[in-house]
C-alpha cells in the first residue's frame, strides 16, 4: 500500500505555520485526525486509506463529535465533487493545511481525479508551483484560516482571488464566535496553547461572506452546519444515526451552529461554477 500512495500528490509540511507558536495549531490536526479515525471505524463513512495515516484510538469519541465529523467530510466531499463535475475534472485541486486528508484516493478510486492535485502546508510552496497556472483551480481550507491572524487569512484570500482566473474556494471552519459557546471554545483552545488568531473574522455566516468579497472573490455562499446537516440526503442521515445513540442532542446542535462552510467562485460563468450550491 506505501509503494501505491507514494507520489500520488504533491505533500509539504504536516499543518501551516503563522507567527504565533504553531505547537497548539498541530496538535489539532492531531485530534482531527484521530476522531476522523474512529468515526470510519465505526462505519459513518468509508475510507479505506485513513487507517494508513492515522493510528485507532483506543478512547471512544462522544456521538455529537462523530456526527460532526460526518456532516464536515460529507458537506466538503460534495462540493468538491460538484466542480469536479462542472469542470468535467480539468482542473486542479489545492488542499491548504491538508494533513491526513485522504481525498485524493478517495476521487481515484471514484474516477475524478482532477488534472492536477496538490497537498500544501505552507503558502510559499503554493506560491512557486502554481503562480501563473490559468486551468480552473479549487482551493481546500479546513480549519486553516482561523489560525492566521486577519491580515495573513486576507493576504492569502486576495492572493487566491488575483492568481487564477476560474477558481472557486471552499473553507471549513468556526462561526458564532461571539456568543458564550464560542467564547468557551476559544478559551479551551487557549488552554492548550491554540490561540485562534482569526477568530474576529468568523463572528457570522454575513462575515465570512463578506471577507471573501472584500477579497475578490466575485460570489461567495455560507451554511451552518447545523443547516448543512439537514440538508443531507436523508438516506445517508438515517444509516448514520442509527449506528450509536445520542443524549446530547442540544449540544450536537450547539457544536454544529459554530462550525460553518463557505465557499466563493471566481470566473467560470461557461461553466456554471455559480450555480454551485446546497
Amino acid at each position: 500500500m506505501a509503494a501505491s500512495l507514494k507520489g500520488a500528490s504533491v505533500t509539504c509540511s504536516s499543518t501551516l505555520s503563522c507567527d504565533t507558536d504553531d505547537d497548539g495549531v498541530r496538535g489539532t490536526c492531531e485530534d482531527a485526525s484521530l476522531c476522523k479515525r474512529f468515526a470510519v471505524s465505526i462505519g459513518y463513512w468509508h475510507d479505506p486509506y485513513i487507517q494508513h495515516f492515522v493510528r485507532l484510538c483506543k478512547e471512544r469519541k462522544a456521538p455529537e463529535i462523530n456526527r460532526g465529523y460526518f456532516a464536515r467530510v460529507l458537506g466538503v466531499s460534495q462540493l468538491i465533487k460538484a466542480f469536479l463535475w462542472k469542470t468535467e475534472c480539468n482542473c486542479q485541486i489545492l488542499n491548504l493545511g491538508a494533513g491526513m486528508d485522504t481525498t485524493f484516493w478517495t476521487l481515484k478510486d471514484e474516477n475524478l481525479l482532477p488534472s492536477k492535485y496538490f497537498e500544501v502546508d505552507f503558502p510559499m510552496i503554493v506560491s512557486r508551483k502554481i503562480h501563473n497556472i490559468k486551468l480552473p483551480t479549487l482551493i481546500i481550507t479546513e480549519c486553516v484560516l482561523i489560525y492566521m491572524t486577519p491580515e495573513q487569512s486576507a493576504n492569502l484570500l486576495k492572493w487566491a482571488a488575483s492568481s487564477f482566473e476560474t477558481a472557486m474556494f471552499i473553507n471549513y471552519e468556526q462561526v458564532n464566535m461571539d456568543d458564550r459557546f464560542g467564547q468557551i471554545m476559544v478559551e479551551n483552545l487557549r488552554r492548550r496553547q491554540c490561540d485562534l488568531a482569526g477568530v474576529e473574522m468568523c463572528k457570522s455566516l454575513d462575515s465570512q461572506k463578506e471577507r471573501l468579497l472584500s477579497s475578490g472573490w466575485e460570489t461567495a455562499s455560507a451554511v451552518d452546519m447545523m443547516e448543512l446537516y439537514s440538508r443531507l440526503p436523508r438516506s445517508e442521515v438515517s444509516r448514520i444515526e442509527s449506528l450509536e445513540f445520542l443524549d446530547e442532542v442540544e449540544l450536537l446542535e450547539q457544536l454544529m451552529q459554530h462550525y460553518c462552510l463557505c465557499w466563493a467562485t471566481k470566473g467560470g460563468n461557461e461553466l456554471g461554477l455559480q450555480e454551485i450550491t446546497y
